[in-house]
């Protein structure tokens, strides 16, 4: 268990069917350093895939959650936890069936325990579900790391892991139970809604650099805009919308000039689609609710994510931390304390 110091990573342990879904949610979480599929609750040493998935072995598939305290609690990743999940099955996780595949907390330590039976009381006794609330909560023992080629499937294998999810039916039982609350991560927005300004407002408050590169999927030129050598700390938010799209504690300077980021500070407020404009597959990122173009991204990031959000200034609209309050982003001032 890692030395409980203020300053420390500390790690969580779940288990919620296919380790890829799990490992993908966790991932776009903030404060979330790393996670890693693997298997544990077993008796087997170093167990296999094939061991692990012909239920013989007594392990769940699990994935150890690497987070920063100082961003975000453990009870927060419960909340996250519960709402990825089916807590009512007993008999594994959406298609997969098997106690290999059945939902589980394993806790490192007596105050994770104690904060992990609470929030299971809460979810019971708030009667989201029908049947009762059947995961797991176990002491941890020991993890083992999955396969090398496990880690990171949702990257590595897209289209593969993008089919197998929608199939397993996953999404759809999350959406049905939960809504919108199931997008609800580690630091919310105080804001309840944003929306795209009509044209003729974006017209007249947006640069043509602005409007081009926002509305019309346009680019900047590198090393020639606003915020690709910026270094004051505070976040960046859609120049449209406004809604809170990424943090200067995630920026790197990824020598493409352009504005790079290892990873959202609102995942939920980032879409992702398939863009084949210049003949090549690539993934465009646009903003949720104002449906900005913002850039796109790439897996030639730092590590361990290897996510590289390349993003134009022109669609982006910074706050520094001493004005976050007063432009009504006050939530985030803890972040940069």
């Amino acid at each position: 268990m890692i030395k409980q110091d203020p300053n420390a990573l500390r790690v969580a342990t779940f288990a919620g069917g296919c380790f890829w879904c799990v490992e993908a949610d966790f991932e776009k979480v903030p404060g979330v350093v790393e996670v890693i599929s693997g298997y544990t609750g077993g008796h087997k040493e170093n167990p296999t895939y094939g061991d692990v998935s012909a239920g013989a072995t007594g392990h769940l598939e699990a994935v150890q959650v690497i987070y920063d305290p100082n961003k975000i609690t453990y009870k927060k990743l419960l909340t996250v936890f519960w709402r990825h999940v089916d807590p009512s099955d007993p008999g594994g996780q959406f298609v997969d069936r098997g106690s290999q595949y059945r939902s589980a907390i394993f806790y490192h330590d007596e105050e994770q325990k104690r904060l992990a039976e609470e929030s299971k009381n809460e979810l019971s006794e708030s009667g989201r579900f029908d049947k009762p609330i059947s995961t797991e909560i176990i002491q941890f023992e020991k993890f083992y790391k999955a396969e090398d080629y496990h880690q990171d499937y949702y990257k590595t294998h897209s289209a593969r892991y993008k089919f197998y999810r929608w199939n397993s039916g996953r999404d759809q039982f999350l959406q049905e139970a939960w809504g919108d609350e199931k997008d609800e991560r580690a630091v919310p927005s105080a804001h309840a809604k944003y929306t795209k300004p009509r044209d003729e407002e974006l017209r007249k408050n947006l640069t043509p650099l602005e409007y081009e590169v926002t509305q019309l999927n346009g680019t900047e030129r590198a090393f020639h805009n606003e915020y690709w050598d910026h270094k004051r700390e505070g976040i960046y938010v859609d120049i449209a919308s406004g809604e809170p799209l990424f943090s200067s504690l995630d920026k790197y300077d990824s020598g493409t000039g352009w504005p790079s980021f290892t990873k959202p500070l609102e995942p939920a407020n980032i879409v992702e689609n398939e863009d084949r404009s210049l003949f090549t597959a690539r993934t465009e990122v646009r903003s949720k609710y104002g449906d900005s173009h913002l850039g796109h991204v790439f897996t030639d990031g730092p590590a361990p994510a290897r996510l590289r959000y390349c993003m134009n200034s022109a669609a982006l609209r910074f706050i520094p931390k001493e004005d976050l309050e007063k432009e009504g982003y006050g939530e985030y001032a803890s972040l940069f304390k």
